[in-house]
This record gives structure tokens, sequence and C-alpha cells, in this order.
């Protein structure tokens, strides 16, 4: 147990340390404002703010974690080690900046309060983020310095006992369209054969009337492939179905079809499934609403698991909708068109609503890529950043979570990239 002695325990205190010492490190910790119980305790302690006291670990505070509310801070970016930092402090403290504050920073997503430029969909983008600015984006920088931290707690405190973690793995397939050409309606239909003739797109004509005719499967379904591919790993695997209309009215099908609410149940007996809130329904609660009781009518289950259309965040109206919904874990925690640690950490953590200063129960699992990130990209060049993503992962013993589609499974030589990666590298059970 970590005994942290501070003068005043705010919120944002015990979110960051707890976030630190006990999610990233295995480390029990308690909390003090009384002096004599820090000098009397004999365990492992530590004391945080502007002055150390005595022969505890002594982390200095910048003071972001006592104020309320959030302004622009004038941040300095430095290299440490291997790593970056900010939130420098005085060379009294074991690590040259305070890595409480700076954590909360990144993993409240304080930036994306603050002024910013939106993109055409209204999303953060990863260019406005500090990580990419500065180059840090590929690391997950919080976990690394808490294995720094890790280490100085071991040369004061050798007795110091952490919960042993492992890396784990997290393979997420977005389904928002299951089909390529099934379960579309008549009028999408007609549309589609349209816009194959204006564009003469005949191979795919032909293969639109084999499949309606049940001379082919759909391509898009790949769901038997994906089950029977990792029916024998050890690792995770959630698929998300999305019930409301897709940005695009022709990648929209007609969810209420029975041939839908069977796949869907197909895939509920082997893997864990999740929901797409539809773009529509991120302004409308009530259509949110909807969406979530309409999966727990085809599935039987109470819904814990999610993802926003097109990974739209808005901070922090989104976020308090799920915890409303009563939503336990979302995905959305990414850059769609960019790979990295988007909250600076690979390791789940709780939402922090900044306006009101409160730690709430809805569990944040970030997510370090998506398929959509390598567009154009060589498959060398996919395999290199993946390996950098994965061993950054591996050093922390944190979670490498990644998005694909179910059409990144389909049978297509670019697609060879996708399927090797999730058969022998996520979901190898050698």
């Amino acid at each position: 147990m970590l005994l942290v002695y501070t003068q005043k325990i705010t919120p944002r205190i015990t979110y960051i340390f707890k976030h630190i010492c006990t999610r990233i490190l295995g480390l029990d910790v308690k909390f003090t404002s009384v002096i004599e119980e820090l000098i009397s305790y004999d365990g492992p302690k530590l004391s945080y703010g502007k002055q150390p006291l005595g022969n505890e670990l002594f982390i200095q505070s910048y003071g972001l974690l006592t104020q309320q509310g959030f302004e622009s801070e004038n941040i300095v970016v430095k290299d440490w080690e291997d790593t970056k930092c900010f939130f420098s402090v005085s060379d009294k403290s074991v690590l040259p900046f305070d890595i409480f504050s700076a954590g909360f920073y990144l993993l409240s997503r304080y930036e994306e309060y603050l002024p910013h430029v939106k993109d055409a969909i209204g999303r953060y983008p990863a260019t406005e983020s500090l990580g990419f600015k500065n180059g840090f984006l590929q690391q997950p920088v919080i976990d690394i310095w808490a294995y720094k931290l890790k280490d100085a707690i071991i040369e004061s405190f050798p007795e110091a006992h952490f919960h042993s973690k492992t890396m784990f793995v997290h393979t997420l397939v977005e389904a928002k369209q299951p089909f390529a050409y099934k379960q579309r309606g008549f009028l999408r239909l007609l549309v589609g054969y349209f816009r194959d003739l204006l564009k003469f797109r005949i191979k795919r004509i032909i293969e639109r009337t084999a499949v309606l005719f049940k001379t082919k499967e759909d391509p898009f379904n790949t769901f038997g492939w994906i089950i029977s591919t990792t029916k024998k790993s050890s690792n995770k695997l959630s698929v998300f179905f999305m019930l409301g209309d897709a940005l695009h009215f022709e990648e929209s099908i007609n969810t209420n079809r029975y041939k839908f609410k069977m796949l869907l149940k197909y895939v509920a007996d082997y893997k864990d499934i999740g929901l797409i809130f539809s773009f529509a329904s991120l302004t409308n609660y009530e259509q949110q609403k909807k969406e979530k009781r309409q999966m727990e009518e085809i599935t039987n289950r109470t819904l814990e698991k999610s993802f926003n259309a097109q990974y739209l965040i808005n901070l922090p109206e989104t976020y308090r909708n799920l915890v409303e919904l009563e939503i336990a874990k979302d995905f959305t925690m990414v850059y769609e068109d960019t790979p990295g640690f988007r909250a600076g950490t690979c390791t789940p953590f709780l939402f922090y609503d900044l306006d009101y200063e409160i730690k709430t129960p809805l569990i944040v699992h970030p997510v370090l890529a998506t398929t959509a990130a390598f567009k154009d990209k060589y498959a060398s060049d996919i395999k290199k950043t993946i390996d950098i993503l994965w061993n950054s992962v591996k050093k922390v013993n944190g979670h490498f979570s990644m998005v694909f589609t179910n059409r990144d499974f389909t049978a297509k030589p670019t697609n060879e990239v996708w399927r090797t990666l999730f058969s022998e590298k996520l979901h190898s059970y050698e």
C-alpha cells in the first residue's frame, strides 16, 4: 500500500493517482492530509505538493490538480530519456516533471475542452493534439512514465508490492455494413444498380445479381471466417453492429429484417456484441436510447459496449449521454485517420467530467488504430507501424486494441495484410 500525502485531497488527485498507481502499476494507494500519519507510516510513502517533508518519495506539484475547470496552458514539451514530458518542476522532485498533472491533462482530454478547429465531420483532429504536434502520439506516455515512477518507488522502498499484469489483446470489428448487397430494400437496390451502370462497373452488377439470386455469398459477410479464426484464441474479440441509419444512404440496410437479426444472434452466440450509435443519434439522446433498447431486445442481454459512428466524440456531452444510458464501456477513444494513443495511455480509464469535476463510472477503452488509418499504405509500412505500436504496449503490459471492419476480411489481395495480422498475430493460438 502506497500512502500519498497531499495538503488537499481533490477529485483530480485521487483520480489520476489511482489510474497511474493502481490501474497501470497494480499498486494499492491511500491518501492522507495529516502530516503525522505520513511520518509514522512504515510502508512506501509519497508526498505530493510544493516541498518535501521528510524521507518520503517526493513529486512536486505543477498545480493543475488543485485547480477547477479548464483554461489554456502554456505547455513546453521536453525530451526525457526515451520519451517526452511536460509540466517541468524543480530538481527536488524525484521526477523532472509532474507526472500526475501531465497524466491528468492527457487522460481527461483537457485539450479537447479548449477551443480548437474541428474537421469536416465535427471531430477533434489528431493534428490539433499535443501528442501529434510534439511527436509522442505513438507512445503510451502515461504508462511509460508510470513504469519510471515504479523504478523510483522500488529504489526507495524495495518492499513495495505491485500486483502482476500482462499485455491484453482486444480486437474490435466494426460491422456497420454487414452486407454489400443483401438486406438493402428495393429503393437502395435500384440506386445501387443505377450507380453501377453509370460507372460501367459490370463485374459489380454481375456480383450483385449473383448474390441476390443466392448463387454467391455476399462478399461482406465474413463473420463465419472471423468466428472460426478466433475460436481457439485466448485473446478477446468484440463485434459492433449499427441499428440506426448510416451517414451515407447507400450504406444503410434494413436492420428490422429477420436475416439481419439472425446474423446478429449468430455472432452473439460466439463473441461479445456491441452497438455502434448512429451518427444522427449522437445529437439525439432519445434516439440513442431507442437504439440501445433495440439491441437489447434482439440479444436479450444488457448492452455494455458501444462506440460512436465516424468515431465522433464531443466532450463532455457525448460521454455524459453514455453515462446516462448506463453504458459500461466505450471504444471511441481513437483517431480514425491517425494511429496512436489519443489519451496518452494503453490502459482503460474512467471518464472524468471536467465541467462537474467528478469521476464517472464509464470506462473508456483506448484504441490505438483503425484500418482506415492505413488507407493507401504499403503492406510493409502497415506491418512496421503495427509492430511499433505492439512493442510499445507490450513493454508496459497494456491493452492492445485495434478496429477492423468485416469488409477488411473479404478475399481481395489488398486485404491479405489484414487477414494475416488478424489470424496470425492477434488471434494465433499456438
